[in-house]
């Protein structure tokens, strides 16, 4: 008895413990880039750490012990997050001098383990007698699939030895990783490094394991007997595949001035370098652009309206331990699609040691450059030249001198770390149509500066206008009215409507499903271009010439037409409302969903806006027999912006435009994204009663009573949310509980 009653515990334990949460978690992604150490051979390398880890984001501690000099984290004043997948994640990044052949469990913070194995034991390369360096591979951020929707995905290498780089998946037999299996839906082309997934895969999370190679190249005649590789250096990726029965092609892409894929931009000493990313997304607005890059890269001026998104990358490079080559990673994510991850690389440009002789004078107002003829002698001195050539250049049989001023001369200023730099840039500037093999100077120069009291000069750290500081303390909210009631009456009475373009997602998906869509649809808009008709309402004149409107409908009847009013309390005369999205659930969490506006379109032709002279309100008339809500309860919620032009002569962009683009939204000042949703709004007509509106801003919440014929209805503005689900660990309990009952039949 005493056996089995051991057994009994033993099992109901390891119920629990085996269905309860995990205790960690593995990484959304990792990469290291190795860097082999000259002074010992390339016997220990730098290993530079990129990695991604699910949220809470876990602290740096504990990476590095006390003292340890060949150690260092990363710690930044703006770091790389991301909300995508849904329980959201963060970059952390390290850098250690380790063996050239290391494989070590790595923790990051309480909750987040890897295994990591780099295989860099040092070879002497034939072709220039210097140690091989390890292939770079850029970490993208967590990578987003859907169910039955086949999709690529390109890994961006690059070589600094030229060598040829492939990809394999990593291998436990050897070392590589611990308990990496391959997933049946994931294909790998080794040679181009990409990725297939062939849409075969139930939802849920997947990590792939791989071991990025450098091998010298073989000419073509000779590729059927392949080199051995020279290095190995691990890659961690993880794929959410989510849920989706619709298009498989309507992901968000790359416009306008973005980066190429895989370009490289070169990069000197205290230079900035600033890029643009541009995304059209035609189905779902863009809610963020994941970027994964080097620390202190600043990402400002990020705007999502309608169908296009833009933001702004900065980077500085200041004196840094980091690696010569470093990849910045971005990708768009909406609520359901994500673009096809893009990446750009910096190269850190090696500069050689000045020649004797050489001085750089910093003084208050100027710097004075001397350096010796003898170290140009092979330069044309007549093709240098400053950022700009106005400034004098002079020299004479044994040195050259320039002085550059430091509010002219082309001289940059930037804020870098708690210095002040002053910089420019002597080189040769030739005609682009002169060809010659003379040797060019590119000489950065800079003087960095303490920060003072008395220092002035343009800021690195970059910041827009707060929504306060252009529009006042905002605060947006949604009512519903019948027509001809509400703050806007005096429009919607008589109201003349604007029509709108159809959503050109709602159009495809029509296309695609014409027999759903006919089934789902069972009457037709009572709303013409021109008039109206709603049988719950009658207006009525009173003495001062005003109408007042009343319900008549019978109680417990559909209400067939409602007013949708957003609202904001904007008082600039130029500001004007921009709605995006607009939803309509008969669940408060929005779980099932149908559009009544996508990207600033309507969704269904039972959707008309009301002309008024307020530009910082919308009206829109809604046919309720068009929108699926068939019960007696609907929830609306809606994504809105305030934009006012920069120029007076300039307007907001027409967000349903065909000719929308990421110009037209950079031109304009916008708030960020609101997020507005109703209380429950009721269907048929009930007894009169108050409706309550809570109005939202930033930092205020107030209430509003008017008072129409429906439900009580009070606007909660908050956001949406998944239902809960039963975590792992209750499903533990009850199949302890089964246990308990099986052993009963069982063991007694």
């Amino acid at each position: 008895m005493l056996d089995r009653f051991k057994e009994s515990v033993l099992l109901q334990v390891l119920t629990l413990v085996l269905l309860g949460p995990a205790c960690e978690a593995s990484s959304l992604g990792l990469t290291v880039h190795v860097e082999p150490l000259e002074n010992d051979g390339g016997n220990t390398v730098r290993a530079h750490f990129t990695a991604i880890a699910p949220n809470p984001c876990p602290a740096l501690s504990g990476l590095c012990s006390d003292g340890e000099e060949d150690c260092l984290v990363y710690p930044t004043s703006q770091p790389f997050t991301g909300t995508k997948p849904n329980s959201g994640w963060c970059v952390r990044q390290w850098q250690k001098t380790v063996p050239s052949d290391y494989n070590a469990t790595i923790d990051l913070g309480s909750n987040t383990q890897f295994y990591v194995s780099i295989k860099a034991s040092p070879v002497i390369r034939a072709n220039n007698g210097k140690l091989n360096q390890p292939a770079f591979v850029a970490l993208p951020p967590p990578l987003r699939a859907r169910v039955n929707c086949s999709q690529h995905f390109s890994l961006s290498v690059k070589d600094l030895d030229t060598d040829r780089v492939s990809c394999r998946f990593a291998r436990a037999d050897l070392g590589e990783c611990v308990s990496c299996t391959e997933h049946s839906f994931i294909e790998l082309d080794n040679r181009k490094c990409k990725l297939k997934f062939t849409g075969k895969a139930a939802a849920g999370q997947y990590l792939i394991y791989l071991m990025a190679e450098d091998r010298i190249a073989n000419p073509k005649i000779s590729e059927v007997i392949e080199n051995k590789p020279l290095s190995a250096v691990p890659v961690h990726l993880s794929l959410t595949v989510e849920e989706w029965a619709s298009s498989c092609s309507d992901v968000p892409v790359a416009t306008g001035d973005t980066p190429n894929k895989d370009s490289m931009l070169f990069v000197l000493p205290y230079q900035q370098v600033n890029f643009t990313t541009d995304f059209t997304s035609q189905l779902e607005s863009v809610s963020e652009i994941a970027v994964v890059g080097p620390p202190e890269l600043f990402r400002v001026g990020f705007k999502s309206v309608g169908s296009v998104a833009t933001m702004n990358m900065r980077w500085v490079r200041s004196e840094n331990k980091l690696a010569r080559l470093l990849p910045i990673c971005f990708a768009a994510n909406t609520k359901s699609f994500q673009s096809e991850p893009r990446c750009v690389w910096l190269y850190q440009r090696e500069m050689r040691t000045l020649p004797a002789g050489t001085e750089l004078t910093c003084e208050d107002t100027e710097m004075t450059l001397v350096l010796p003829l003898d170290s140009l002698s092979e330069i044309n001195l007549e093709e240098l030249q400053l950022n700009s050539p106005t400034c004098p250049i002079s020299y004479n049989s044994t040195h050259l001198t320039a002085r550059i001023s430091l509010s002219g001369c082309g001289t940059e200023t930037l804020h870098a770390g708690s210095e002040l730099v002053y910089t420019n840039t002597l080189q040769s500037v030739r005609p682009y149509t002169m060809v010659s093999r003379i040797p060019s100077l590119i000489l950065p120069l800079a003087c960095r500066i303490p920060k003072k009291v008395n220092v002035t000069g343009p800021n690195y750290v970059m910041s827009t206008p707060t929504d306060e500081e252009v529009f006042g303390k905002i605060q947006v909210w949604i009512e519903l009215h019948f027509p001809g009631e509400g703050p806007l009456s005096k429009f919607t009475k008589l109201p003349r409507f604007r029509i709108l373009r159809m959503s050109p997602g709602r159009l495809s998906r029509e296309a695609e499903y014409p027999s759903e869509r006919n089934s789902n649809r069972t009457s037709t808009s009572s709303i013409d271009n021109s008039t109206t008709t709603n049988s719950t309402n009658n207006s009525t004149s009173n003495d001062d010439g005003s109408s007042t409107s009343t319900s008549t409908g019978t109680i417990g009847s559909r209400i067939s037409v409602l007013d949708l009013h957003v609202m904001s309390n904007c008082s600039l005369s130029r500001a004007k409302m921009l709605v995006s999205n607009c939803y309509e659930s008969e669940t408060e969490d929005f779980a099932t969903s149908n559009p009544i506006m996508e990207q600033g379109c309507t969704s269904s032709s039972g959707t008309l806006e009301i002309v008024t002279s307020q530009t910082n309100s919308r009206v829109y008339r809604l046919d309720l027999s068009t929108m699926e809500a068939q019960g007696s309860l609907m929830y609306i919620q809606c994504t809105v912006n305030l934009c006012l032009a920069i120029m007076p002569s300039e307007e907001c962009p027409d967000l349903c435009s065909r000719s929308l683009n990421s110009k037209s939204v950079v031109s304009s000042l916008l708030t960020r994204s609101y997020t507005i949703q109703s209380s429950p709004i009721s269907l048929v007509v009930t007894t009169p009663a108050p409706t309550t509106t809570t109005v939202k801003g930033p930092t205020t919440t107030k209430k509003t009573t008017t008072t129409t014929t429906t439900a009580t209805v009070t606007t909660m503005l908050t956001s949406s949310h998944a239902p809960e689900q039963a975590s792992a660990l209750a499903a533990g309990v009850i199949l302890t509980t089964m246990s308990i009952f099986l052993q009963n039949i069982f063991l007694y």
